[in-house]
């Protein structure tokens, strides 16, 4: 004997299923708005000395010269390191970033740029 059940929702599923959906949605959207704050500046570092120190709300290339030459190139509120003859080039690949606590390392030019300022840096404490 072949017994087929159908498994139908009834009200209550229906409006569980609405509710965990309801919430999904307001947790993404809670996520979303608090995102990384927008950073206020750049600052570039070669061989662990501040090199200079620029705004992001202001278009600039930047050229950074140690053992290699790095191009940095600001746009729109974001950093980015452009072009590089360092050996890998990771740093060209890093993308461009605009939130502060971000960082950009080139390894073998010993170059390092760091996004701060903003509305928070997110940073509790330094160790140096």
């Amino acid at each position: 004997m072949e017994h087929t059940m159908r498994l139908r929702f009834r009200r209550g599923d229906l409006l569980a299923l609405a509710l965990v959906l309801a919430l999904a949605a307001a947790l993404a959207f809670a996520l979303a708005v608090q995102a990384a704050p927008a950073a206020a500046t750049v600052q570039i570092y070669l061989d662990g000395r501040l090199a200079a120190e620029l705004p992001l709300n202001r278009d600039t290339v930047y050229h950074a010269d140690g053992r290699y030459h790095n191009t940095i190139t600001i746009r729109d509120g974001t950093v980015a390191v452009t072009a590089s003859d360092c050996p890998g080039g990771d740093c060209t690949r890093s993308g461009a970033v605009s939130a502060a606590g971000r960082s950009i390392v080139c390894l073998p030019n010993r170059m390092e740029l760091r996004l701060v300022g903003g509305a928070s840096d997110g940073v509790d404490v330094v160790v140096r």
